[in-house]
């Protein structure tokens, strides 16, 4: 599966009931370097709620950004997008221990 046009998943980290978890490689990179993916379905449709989704989405994004640049044991946020109606995360991967 590719995400994005440019994401390709390896595999499923993790399923939940709000989404999903992938270790995934960045097919536009020399090194294909591998990041996770978390992609996020809101589970209402309802347009009010979807848009509290989404400004909340471009918060965490927001957090994680700074967060990830300040601090070793944090993610590092390589990018956030919509598709379609799903919210998407890419992470830098760190190998090891949940």
């Amino acid at each position: 599966m590719l995400i994005n046009g440019r994401y390709q998943v390896l595999h499923p980290l993790q399923e939940g009931g709000f989404g999903h978890t992938f270790l995934a490689e960045d097919t536009q990179l020399p090194s294909r370097r591998r990041c996770v993916i978390k992609q996020l379905k809101p589970v209402h449709h309802n347009p009010e709620f979807y848009r509290l989704i989404q400004d909340r989405f471009q918060r965490e994004a927001a957090i994680q950004e700074t967060l990830g640049e300040a601090c070793p044991q944090i993610p590092r946020l390589y990018a956030y997008f919509l598709e379609g109606d799903l919210f998407y995360l890419v992470e830098e991967w760190i190998d090891g221990e949940t």
